[in-house]
């Protein structure tokens, strides 16, 4: 009989992360500074991150050793859960085995911890004091004010205005770890007083809040950014998920047909993926691989690929990825951590060149999914990872028509216990699709596109 849980002992923990910029089969661009038009080097990046992390984020280096330090505070957590999802095969009627990396058992109750902690180190090995950063909906916060308790460093939050209200305790979450956390756009910096000049009711996005947490970092040498997705380093540290994953497929004897993640900026699709990617180019597996992201703020299928800002003011670098534009503001929908205009670089080039595809599927859709493996599985979704379940039932019940007996791999990458109010929505008929054959959303993109910056 097929185990329900597929468990490693802590001494099979990984201890290294994978870098998927050693066997991509292109590299992907450069990414430039946006006053000379030239690749950032180190001294361009030192005034917000260690220079450890600075390092990982060009590394070519196929493996990454992770630091004693960190395999500690990862203990707490690690390795996490593998499970099958017998009950909703069961529901579904379906062919399809269904597997689950679950990374809802961190402190945070995501797989954001994974990043928060290595971050949090290098930054406190490096004698900074504070760490400021944004978050949507407030599940990278609370991994980073976590983190930072770990190493006794500070850490103050801009949380999206959205999700700032639709998530309270989210904000009470990050306070218990001792973080400040502060609704963006915010009075406290320049970026947020010029947003809220021009829309006092602005429901916020990431970019924004981006701004306003580089704006602050930038003003004192003892105080740093660290952000929660979208840059090379971050991808690298959620790439522990696959490692353990690969493991424990393996003891099962099971190898994924399909591999399906939900999409915002990109680290724990990447975390996911990667490692799979790897054995894919190697000759050892052929799974499909596909993100799935909001209909409302569809950067990947509906996005275009080039050079543009990580933020709402243009204080970043210029990344080229597949975005709606900088300063496109995503409607405030209950998955506060996908309301980003852009995509990981990395994902960006991965899908540009064909490694992986992409859906996009409508919020509705995706909640009753959640509920649905709620009451088969026992564990409510965060919001975000619904939209990776609405693409694996599909696909179950694709397999239900066909009666093919397909592996398929998802990542339920958080809990939804502090997203009840979104689930309450669902449930009582208040929520609502923006789609994105939506006119007024085609058209709030369209004037953002055209504010993209000039790259020669």
């Amino acid at each position: 009989m097929m185990p329900t849980k597929i468990l490693l002992p802590e001494e099979e923990l990984p201890t290294r992360w994978y870098n998927v910029l050693h066997d991509l089969p292109t590299p992907p661009p450069a990414v430039l500074h946006p006053g000379t038009g030239q690749p950032v080097g180190p001294d361009d990046l030192a005034p917000l991150f260690p220079m450890d992390l600075i390092l990982q984020e060009v590394s070519q280096d196929q493996y990454v050793d992770i630091p004693g330090e960190v395999l500690d505070v990862y203990r707490l957590w690690r390795p996490s859960p593998l499970y099958r999802a017998h009950r909703l095969e069961k529901a579904l009627d379906t062919p399809a085995r269904i597997y689950y990396k679950y990374e809802g058992v961190s402190p945070a109750g995501s797989h954001k911890p994974n990043t928060a902690v290595p971050q949090a180190y290098y930054n406190a090995k490096a004698g900074i004091r504070k760490l400021t950063t944004e978050t949507g909906a407030g599940q990278w916060g609370t991994a980073l004010a976590f983190a930072c308790a770990q190493y006794g460093l500070e850490c103050e939050v801009w949380q999206v205005r959205a999700s700032y209200d639709q998530k309270p305790y989210r904000r009470t979450m990050m306070e218990v770890f001792g973080a400040t956390v502060h609704p963006s756009p915010s009075e406290l910096t320049e970026s947020g007083r010029k947003i809220l000049a021009e829309d006092p009711d602005s429901t916020g996005s990431l970019g924004i809040a981006i701004s306003e947490a580089v704006e602050m970092a930038l003003q004192d040498p003892t105080i740093h950014y660290a952000l929660g997705s979208v840059l090379n380093h971050v991808l690298l540290h959620q790439t522990i998920i696959g490692e353990e994953a690969l493991i424990q497929l393996s003891m099962v004897g099971e190898t994924p047909d399909l591999l399906v993640g939900c999409t915002g900026g990109g680290s724990n699709f990447g975390g996911l993926a990667f490692p799979f990617l790897r054995e894919k180019w190697a000759g050892r597996m052929a799974p499909v691989v596909r993100a799935v992201e909001p209909e409302a703020c569809p950067s990947l299928t509906q996005g275009t690929y080039a050079y543009d800002f990580g933020d709402t003011i243009g204080m970043t670098p210029l990344m080229k990825m597949h975005t709606l534009g900088h300063d496109f503001v995503p409607d405030p929908i209950h998955a506060g951590g996908l309301r980003y205009h852009g995509m990981s670089p990395l994902i960006s080039h991965l899908y540009e060149t064909g490694e992986i595809e992409a859906i996009a599927k409508a919020q509705s859709e995706c909640f009753a999914a959640g509920v649905l493996f709620a009451r088969a599985e026992g564990i409510v979704p965060a919001p975000e990872p619904t939209h990776a379940l609405a693409a694996t039932i599909e696909e179950a019940q694709r397999c239900k028509e066909s009666g093919e007996e397909k592996v398929i791999l998802t990542a339920l990458c958080g809990h939804g216990h502090l997203d009840l109010a979104a689930y309450d929505a669902y449930l009582s008929g208040a929520m609502t699709d923006r789609a994105w054959d939506d006119a007024e959303l085609q058209a709030s993109v369209a004037k953002a596109l055209e504010r993209l910056p000039a790259v020669g």
